[in-house]
């Protein structure tokens, strides 16, 4: 059988991937850090893997982004850099790499194709981390050309589910108004989110990022990155609304606009996914996804990544 090493594993999609693959090396931060090059070359030479999956990433809202630039930027560049020439070195088979939607330049044409990633300026509100994913691409497909690396990328958009990071200012958007909801239901008080509610955003569950990861590590081997995400756009409001009605919370939402708002929207061109075999269909509905969280969100308070 094939070896297949999971970077990240203590993460959201790391976490969904166990019940995908459970056979594979899963490796998390305290297991080895990826940032050291020394660590992560003696990890790769004492597992010898056929495949990875790197989704190992320094990662938060627009909050943790806009104070904590330099720091976004030169742990995923280190720990990108070190990741894949580990792999180049150890005769690595594939490598597949997670990206985000948020490389996209802040201007651009509308859906996100693949061809538009290096057409301007991401938004500045998390370049850093924008350009530090847009050089893993740039990353892999000169190992491609250099050496024959079959270095593959994937895009994402933002992504939500069980075992997410719950923190209040480093979490992302639904993590973050879960645990508002959920702790303003028990101290009977309002919330406060920033912005005035107004941007769209698309969401993809972790298990089905999981699925779909699964599908490209088999099927797709092109240079060029790929959108997977799911193409529904939702407003933070109707988000927050979504999360209120399910946790059954009858406050109020305080909109906060002297905070920044972030992009305006970023909807996002799956069709090279769909073209492969996925189909819409397959993606978890919103609110199922969403129930599942806050249910596993409630059974596993405080005792969730965020909070202890």
């Amino acid at each position: 059988m094939e070896k297949i090493l999971v970077t990240g594993a203590s993460g959201m999609v790391g976490t969904a991937l166990k019940e995908a693959i459970p056979n594979a090396i899963f490796v998390n931060s305290k297991m080895c850090d990826l940032r050291d090059k020394e660590s992560t070359e003696r990890l790769f030479y004492n597992k010898r893997p056929d495949k990875v999956i790197h989704l190992a990433a320094k990662v938060g809202g627009i909050k943790a982004n806009s104070e904590n630039l330099g720091a976004f930027f030169y742990d995923n560049i280190t720990m990108n850099t070190n990741v894949l020439e580990a792999s180049r070195k150890y005769s690595v088979k594939k490598v597949l790499s997670l990206l985000s939607t948020c490389i996209y330049p802040d201007k651009s044409t509308y859906p996100l194709t693949e061809e538009q990633i290096h057409n301007g300026l991401p938004h500045s509100s998390n370049y850093a981390y924008a350009h530090a994913k847009r050089m893993l691409d740039i990353h892999s497909q000169a190992y491609r050309d250099q050496y024959g690396c079959n270095f593959i990328t994937v895009v994402p958009n933002n992504l939500f589910g069980e075992n997410d990071n719950f923190h209040l200012e480093n979490s992302h958007l639904i993590p973050a108004i879960i645990r508002k909801v959920f702790e303003a239901k028990e101290n009977n008080s309002d919330i406060v989110l920033w912005g005035d509610g107004t941007p769209l955003r698309e969401f993809t569950y972790s298990k089905d990022l999981a699925k779909i990861i699964l599908l490209l590590l088999n099927e797709y081997d092109e240079r060029a990155p790929i959108n997977v995400g799911n193409t529904h756009e939702y407003t933070i409001k109707e988000v927050a609304e979504t999360i209120m009605k399910i946790m059954k919370y009858e406050g109020k939402i305080i909109w906060d606009e002297s905070k920044p708002k972030g992009q305006f929207r970023k909807p996002s061109d799956n069709s090279k996914l769909l073209n492969l075999g996925w189909n819409k269909k397959d993606y978890t509905p919103f609110e199922t996804a969403i129930l599942n969280t806050c249910e596993w969100f409630t059974k596993n308070y405080p005792n969730v990544r965020g909070i202890t």
